[in-house]
């Protein structure tokens, strides 16, 4: 970024004759000016645009500019990004205070004096800019000092590998060294180098005979084209290649060879060090096995999610909106729990603690039973049916009214998983002539996708309803030696 790069200044306000006066008065800036009418629209600017200064209004609609600066502070690209806050009303200390404490670096107060919000707009667009230029003079300063000490060691390095080449590799205990006399065959090898060839240096006799039967079958050719090489004039040569050690293991190396020649020009000699990289080849193995197994957790969370949106109902756009991001959110909360256990299994008090705390007032929401790990598919389909039956409830059952409870119990019997869903106290319950989509959700969920059952129990006095989902046995037996614990409204008690 140079002296006269313009900078992004993004005005938010939800009256356009306000943004367009801020538009005239920041006009002769000759910075670029980004307007925002919403505090979302601004929130979707900023996650693809860098920003300098921010100027938002306080008092806004929906989102106001103190919620509006708290997001944007939560995000690590804008926790320096500086804000400037406009206030229509009588500001106070306390107003003030939060506005810093918000992420706010200044206040401007309504009506706005047209020099003062120029002068304020210009030292902060002023002072990214230079920010941006300092970032990027460091970064190529330090470009510069790795480069000169990469130079520096390299050279260093060759100045001492003669002499420690061999007391390394001993020491290091994965390296080796090794000389060969061009011209009449002889052979030297360090203790290292019998090492990562699993040879015995008492009765191990070095030629190249000896040492082929000990390379891979595949590997044989890159010896034969080292020696080609060198024959042609080539100084160094550098290859990976597998030995099968005399106990059946198979290690793998890179070798590094250089030639020594006459005055003539022709090979007298030539050195190399071998290095083991066994243990780097498993963990490319690992590291490969490991991104197939992202990519498969991956493609089958958006086969969930697909499967989320396509298969939502709503009587309106902003009633199908809300359900899918209910969904959604859902599977984003279970997909929390089983990544904090590197997806080895959610704990089931953590999985329904999560679902119903959003829904949670008072005493409403009572819950407990015994602590079982579920498998992550068990747990992100049960997540699912939770949500339908906690969104239910709060829409027509008794989480719907402040007199209203909800008991969730589970328990494990003949390797099932037993939950009984049991709401009173609420409005009274009828029968309904139908099944609604929640009611299919949940169905389809436990036993489509689980093969187990769910059973429910319109009584008037408020809805039971059953699940029972098959587990592995050793899923069924991997409880804690612990009593069965009851929480109401997360809040765990023994």
């Amino acid at each position: 970024m140079n002296d006269h790069e313009k900078v992004n200044i993004l005005l938010v306000d939800d009256q356009p004759a306000k943004l367009l006066a801020y538009e005239v008065i920041l006009k002769e800036l000759g910075e670029n000016l980004v307007v925002a009418t919403s505090g979302r629209e601004a929130l979707e600017y900023l996650l693809k645009n860098e920003v300098a200064v921010i100027l938002v209004d306080v008092c806004m609609p929906e989102l106001d500019g103190f919620e509006l600066a708290a997001m944007i502070r939560e995000h690590p690209r804008f926790q320096k990004t500086a804000m400037i806050f406009i206030s229509a009303i009588q500001v106070s200390d306390i107003d003030r205070l939060r506005g810093y404490e918000m992420g706010a670096v200044d206040y401007v107060p309504v009506p706005v004096i047209p020099e003062v919000l120029r002068a304020k707009i210009r030292v902060f667009a002023e002072l990214y800019r230079k920010t941006r230029q300092l970032e990027r003079f460091n970064a190529e300063l330090e470009d510069r000092v790795r480069a000169r000490t990469a130079e520096l060691e390299e050279s260093n390095g060759r100045l001492l590998e003669s002499e420690q080449r061999r007391s390394l590799a001993i020491a290091a205990g994965k390296m080796g060294s090794w000389d060969w006399d061009w011209l009449n065959g002889d052979w030297m090898w360090d203790e290292g180098q019998y090492r990562i060839f699993g040879v015995d240096p008492q009765t191990f006799v070095v030629n190249p005979a000896s040492v082929q039967a000990l390379l891979h079958p595949d590997d044989i050719g890159e010896l034969r084209k080292a020696m080609a090489e060198f024959s042609k004039g080539v100084r160094s040569y550098e290859a990976e290649f597998r030995i099968n050690r005399p106990d059946g293991e198979v290690c793998w190396c890179v070798g590094t060879a250089a030639a020594t020649v006459d005055k003539a020009g022709r090979v007298v000699r030539v050195s190399g060090v071998t290095v083991d990289i066994t243990e780097r080849k498993r963990a490319e193995e690992r590291q490969n096995l490991l991104a197939r197994e992202v990519d498969h957790r991956a493609k089958n969370a958006l086969a969930l999610a697909q499967s989320i949106v396509r298969l939502t109902r709503g009587e309106t756009v902003k009633a199908y909106v809300q359900a899918v991001e209910g969904r959604i959110s859902a599977l984003a909360r279970v997909h929390t729990i089983l990544s904090l256990s590197s997806w080895q299994g959610a704990e089931i008090g953590k999985l329904v603690d999560e679902e119903l705390a959003p829904y949670a007032t008072g005493d409403q929401i009572a819950f407990g039973g015994s602590d079982i790990q579920l498998l992550p598919a068990t747990a992100q389909t049960l997540a699912l049916a939770l949500h339908e039956l906690v969104t239910n409830s709060a829409k027509y059952g008794a989480l719907s009214t402040l007199s209203g409870r909800l008991n969730l119990n589970w328990e494990i019997e003949r390797d099932v998983l037993r939950m009984v869903w049991e709401e009173r106290d609420g409005p009274l319950v009828e029968k309904p002539a139908s099944r609604g989509f929640g009611t299919r959700s949940v169905i389809a969920a436990i036993e489509s996708q689980l093969g187990g059952q769910a059973e429910f129990d319109w009584r008037a006095e408020g809805l039971i309803c059953r699940l029972s989902v098959p587990l592995t046995p050793e899923i069924a037996t991997r409880q804690l030696n612990r009593q069965p614990n009851l929480a109401v409204n997360g809040n765990r008690l023994s």
